[in-house]
């Protein structure tokens, strides 16, 4: 018999509930709405997180941009993608590369 593939969505484990969670506030602008719980920093990696994990490339695009903008960093992106990829697939995740080089590449 073969055996289910969840594309890593087991591994989350306990956090899973909480990441759901963050992706719903995503969804309905909470999350920006923290300003005095969340920094600019965090709430642009929460957004980047969710917006990959449903497949919304074009305003990944633009939230990877303001996640640069707000101090996410090459290293931090990198590695969020990474994480992620077990979450929302590699196929995402190789289209969220791509974005993440062309946004961060050196000038």
């Amino acid at each position: 018999m073969a055996q289910k593939q969840t594309a890593g969505r087991d591994q989350l484990g306990e956090f899973a509930p909480q990441f759901a969670a963050l992706n719903d506030d995503v969804l309905f602008g909470e999350v920006w709405a923290k300003e005095d719980e969340l920094s600019l920093h965090d709430r642009s990696l929460i957004t980047v997180s969710s917006l990959m994990s449903q497949g919304l490339f074009p305003q990944l695009e633009a939230h990877m941009k303001i996640a640069k903008a707000n101090g996410v960093t090459k290293g931090e992106m990198i590695a969020l993608i990474t994480h992620l990829s077990f979450y929302a697939g590699w196929p995402k995740a190789w289209s969220a590369f791509g974005l993440a080089k062309e946004i961060y590449k050196e000038n």
